[in-house]
């Protein structure tokens, strides 16, 4: 695809004293040369050299700034607040992108307007040292899904695996759908609070590349708030519309997903398919693949 068809990407990094995880997140952003690139740092005011690190970089940059915000989520607020790009997505301080993520993301989003946002498939995860300790197939997303509680870990339902949100990019149009914000009234479930206002909009499409590497270590929000992150998460689908858990259907579908739900089922026999959609324990979701040179949607099934 000319690099001229490709859509504007906004990209927005909020940070906070990070500077020993923060070049290699700017360095995994702007290495890629995506030719239609927007990105934006807001620094919390650091008081540890990331100024240092953002300005030595900031030829690169659209637009940085440190000064005392009210936390991450208004910070990520302030950077969408002044971007322009058809396409959108956040990245923090101590991850990092893929080498292709940024042309992958565009030349999808260029070939099929109907996509309003998209997720990788395959999360990976990486230590405190940037060395990948994990690539799953994490399994397609979808609306119902997501509203019964199977993308946040609870003991009483069947959790298949998270929205990974380094990994997940959106149209514009579909932000402005969503009210064009965040709930910065949360400090920790900010993410999973628009995924739940974005499902009710578009469905979600995931493709089967690596797009992103979430960052393990002793020191980030969800090591050691995860409890309240998890409570905050939970509140966002009680008040969009989790009912009581269906204990009968998530004990079926965790010993289905141990079974069969680590890996790609789009290939499951159509009987098999209709039959188990039909007793709740499959659900039908779209993912993206390159086929006969050209990015094209297939139906496929998640647990």
């Amino acid at each position: 695809m000319s690099e001229s068809l490709l859509p504007t990407i906004s990209i927005v990094t909020p940070s906070y004293n990070q500077a020993r995880f923060l070049p290699e997140t700017i360095q995994s952003v702007l290495g890629q040369r995506y030719p239609q690139l927007e990105y934006s740092i807001i620094d919390g005011g650091s008081s540890d050299g990331s100024v240092d690190v953002i300005r030595s970089h900031q030829d690169g940059l659209s637009y940085w700034v440190s000064e005392p915000d009210g936390g991450m989520y208004e910070a990520i607020q302030k950077g969408f607040d002044r971007s322009t790009g058809e396409i959108m997505g956040w990245i923090n301080s101590d991850d990092t992108h893929m080498p292709w993520t940024l042309k992958v993301i565009g030349s999808i989003f260029a070939e099929l307007p109907e996509i309003e946002w998209l997720t990788t498939l395959y999360p990976i995860g990486m230590n405190e040292c940037g060395v990948v300790v994990g690539a799953r197939f994490g399994g397609g997303f979808e609306r119902r899904s997501f509203f019964s509680g199977a993308n946040l870990p609870n003991g009483r339902r069947h959790f298949r695996g998270w929205i990974m949100q380094e990994g997940t990019f959106w149209r514009r149009s579909l932000w402005e759908k969503a009210g064009t914000r965040l709930d910065t009234s949360l400090k920790l479930a900010g993410d999973f609070e628009l995924w739940s206002r974005f499902f009710k909009h578009a469905d979600l499409y995931g493709v089967g590349i690596p797009l992103a590497a979430f960052r393990f270590h002793g020191e980030q929000k969800t090591a050691t708030q995860l409890p309240e992150y998890l409570a905050e998460a939970e509140s966002v689908l009680l008040r969009d519309g989790l009912g009581k858990p269906a204990l009968l259907s998530s004990g079926a579908r965790r010993l289905l997903h141990r079974a069969i739900g680590g890996r790609p089922l789009s290939k499951l026999p159509n009987l098999a398919a209709r039959s188990l959609c039909g007793a709740g324990l499959l659900y039908r979701t779209k993912s993206i693949v390159w086929h006969a040179g050209r990015w094209t949607v297939l139906p496929d099934y998640v647990v």
